[in-house]
């Protein structure tokens, strides 16, 4: 045994290695080889992609390049973060404790770590004040994978649970049966399931799958099966594909207690979808039509007094409630009309009455009403805000929801939805100062005279003098309402003297659907402009400067900021694209990439081609012009944006002889695009990312 001597004696020997090491930083990049294929689009567009053969991820050249790349890395990286004390600050601030179980069934579900363990297991409890008992272990399933949790439904009588779960990240999961009762597994294992609903019918479910076509092979061809409970899965009934259109989506529901089976089915080429049903009560039990040709968006939410009730974004901009008789479809009445100021984000029936949760500008609103429009009741949250929650029962009067922020972790509420009386469950505590940190709204204006919200997070007492270290963060795409979250990485920065700051930029959906469109297809650019001006009106108004800004983004606010940064590299210091779409001629031959082509476009018509090529990062790096410093973090199983668009974009940066700022790729091994999920990996990719951007923008 070591005595205490001797540890610090080593501890001492340590913090000098790394003291030495600090000092002697360096970067050195790393020049791939060069493999030149060329396409020819439309006669006279000609591509060159010199590093095509990385698409082959396994190969030897491919491989030992990655290992170049971490070996960089992940020096680099282990000094910023110790320069910065970014990991044990980030570990200290993440202990929150709260309790937010999820009503389903009778019972109250919550992930948490179970002794020690790094993945989070599934816990449930028969009252909210009952001590959880755990249901699903990951350990149980596997030792050798990393298994991930993604959903779980309960049926109608409570006794069964379903859930889902992936291997190592992958978009592809795997379903089991466990009893409420026993506590055991039933025998029904299903696989190939991908982007799966699992609905609850009788003694079984509804569920869907996809072919897997090699681990970056086009996701085509959905299937919707339903599965009776100890069945092997080959017995299970195909309840509706469409082999002529292999790229159709569906999703499906039941409601009025199982009576009706509700499939809808998307069409994006013409952005249309058709809704089919089955009525368990007639005496048909085929799939039949019910709604065809829908404009985007409509959402069937109950089915109350005979009629359907509908949550709408078809007809306007912000979203209302509308009534559909079965026996006069295309008439519908509106129940809740559209408010102009405030988009509907949620709506959450019950027996007699509805949940709305909307965003009021910056802020959540919450309404409650019957089924004929009449507002009962009305609840108005504070500036950046989040409220989930609202789970039920249709019968029941209790309901618990929480609110959290940026720099808040959810504070949970028990609340009753006939007296509107809420009270918070326990009290939530946190291990800094909540209330020595403040919230701004601001708005800046395009180039086109378009308003841009943004939220800034900093601590009180800063004084904007043009010299603040700032992260500015977006993600505009695919009408996504991005709601802040609790994040203790950013609780370290602006306690280290950093603003955050969050624009809510066109393809997003924080101001409708109108905003989304603004921001999608042949109208691309306009994401990326507005993230530019954020960051032109910040700088203007001396909140930072160009060497002191830094910009993220995940998915596609990766593929924001990085064609920012390539676009106008004058403007940015430290760039950090995570899991991001960055070869846009080479997307829609991947994965699930055919399935965004309403949001970035296709090479297959020739305006959006040129479009894409106008954007596409990869494409648009140029010879001569040093980029700024980047951090461009990808997964190793990611088969939803495929690691080698990242791969890609960082041997073009490094090959060129201009590019002497750093450019490192961190790759997360094991997991997918949501990135890791175990407890310690969590912690240190947060380290490492905000150490690398706390130490470059101090530089």
């Amino acid at each position: 045994m070591i005595n205490r001597k001797m540890n610090r004696t080593i501890l001492s020997i340590a913090i000098l290695i790394v003291s030495l090491n600090t000092r002697a930083q360096t970067y050195e990049r790393i020049v791939a080889p060069e493999s030149t294929v060329t396409d020819t689009f439309y006669h006279h567009y000609i591509v060159e992609d010199k590093y095509r053969q990385m698409e082959n991820v396994t190969s030897p050249e491919t491989q030992d390049w990655l290992k170049s790349e971490e070996k960089l890395s992940k020096r680099y990286l282990a000094i910023s973060s110790n320069k910065t004390q970014s990991y044990p600050s980030i570990d200290k601030y993440r202990h929150a404790d709260f309790e937010f179980p999820h009503k389903v069934g009778d019972y109250y579900f919550t992930y948490a770590y179970y002794n020690d363990n790094n993945v989070p297991a599934l816990f449930y409890q028969k009252s909210v004040n009952a001590d959880p008992m755990i249901i699903v272990n990951p350990m149980d399933i596997s030792s050798t994978n990393y298994i991930d949790i993604k959903d779980y439904t309960v049926s109608k009588d409570s006794k069964y649970m379903a859930f889902t779960y992936n291997r190592d990240g992958s978009d592809f999961a795997e379903l089991k049966i466990v009893s409420l009762i026993t506590r055991r597994y039933l025998n029904d294992h299903l696989t190939g399931l991908k982007f799966s609903d699992i609905v609850w019918r009788g003694n079984g479910f509804y569920y869907s799958t996809y072919e897997q076509q090699g681990t970056f092979g086009k996701t085509y061809g959905q299937k919707v099966f339903y599965h009776s409970l100890e069945t092997e899965q080959g017995d299970d009934v195909l309840i509706f594909e469409r082999s002529e259109h292999p790229g159709r989506e569906f999703s499906f529901q039941t409601l009025a207690e199982e009576r009706f089976f509700i499939l809808k089915e998307y069409n994006k080429e013409i952005n249309k979808i058709n809704f089919y049903y089955v009525d368990y009560e007639s005496e048909t039990t085929q799939l039949r039509p019910l709604l065809s040709n829908i404009s985007f968006d409509l959402d069937l939410i109950e089915y109350h007094n005979g009629k359907f009730i509908g949550f709408n974004t078809y007809l306007n901009n912000n979203g209302n409630i509308v009534e559909i008789d079965p026996s006069n479809l295309y008439n519908w009445r509106e129940i809740v009309p559209e408010y102009k100021h405030a988009l509907l984000i949620k709506a959450i029936p019950f027996a007699d009455r509805m949940i709305l949760i909307y965003k009021e500008g910056q802020h959540q609103l919450i309404t409650i009403a019957d089924y004929d429009g009449k507002l009962l009741h009305r609840m108005d949250f504070q500036l950046a805000t989040t409220v989930r929650g609202f789970n039920g029962n249709p019968n029941d009067e209790e309901v618990l929801y929480s609110v959290s922020t940026y720099t808040i972790p959810p504070v949970v509420y028990r609340f009753n939805i006939k007296t509107f009386k809420d009270k918070p469950t326990k009290t939530t505590r946190v291990t800094f100062d909540y209330q020595n940190i403040e919230y701004k709204e601001l708005e800046c204006l395009t180039s086109d005279s378009v308003t841009i919200p943004m939220i800034l997070v900093y601590e009180k007492g800063v004084i904007p003098d043009g010299n603040n270290p700032m992260i500015l963060e977006a993600y505009g795409g695919f009408g996504v309402v991005e709601k802040p979250s609790f994040d203790p990485a950013i609780v370290h920065f602006i306690h280290e003297g950093g603003i955050y700051a969050f624009a809510s930029i066109r393809g997003g959906g924080e101001k409708g659907i109108d905003w989304a469109k603004q921001g999608k297809g042949n109208h691309k650019q306009t994401s990326f402009d507005d993230f530019i001006s954020a960051a032109e009106f910040l700088i203007e108004k001396k909140y930072t400067n160009p060497n002191k800004l830094a910009i993220m983004g995940v998915s596609n606010g990766g593929l924001v900021v990085a064609a920012a940064a390539i676009q106008r590299p004058d403007l940015f210091k430290v760039v950090v694209p995570v899991v991001a779409p960055m070869d846009m001629i080479r997307s829609e031959q991947f994965t699930v990439g055919h399935f965004n082509t309403p949001e970035f476009g296709t090479t297959t018509d020739s305006a959006s081609f040129v479009n894409l090529l106008s954007y596409s990062p990869y494409q648009n790096i140029k010879e001569e012009i040093n980029y700024p410093v980047m951090l461009v973090v990808t997964s190793e199983n990611d088969d939803r944006v495929p690691p080698f668009h990242l791969y890609k974009f960082v041997a073009r940066l490094q090959n060129r002889a201009a590019q002497t700022n750093p450019v490192l790729l961190k790759v997360m091994k094991d997991v997918g695009h949501y990135g890791s999920f175990t407890l310690s990996s969590r912690i240190k990719d947060k380290a490492e990312i905000f150490g690398f951007i706390m130490n470059e923008l101090k530089e």
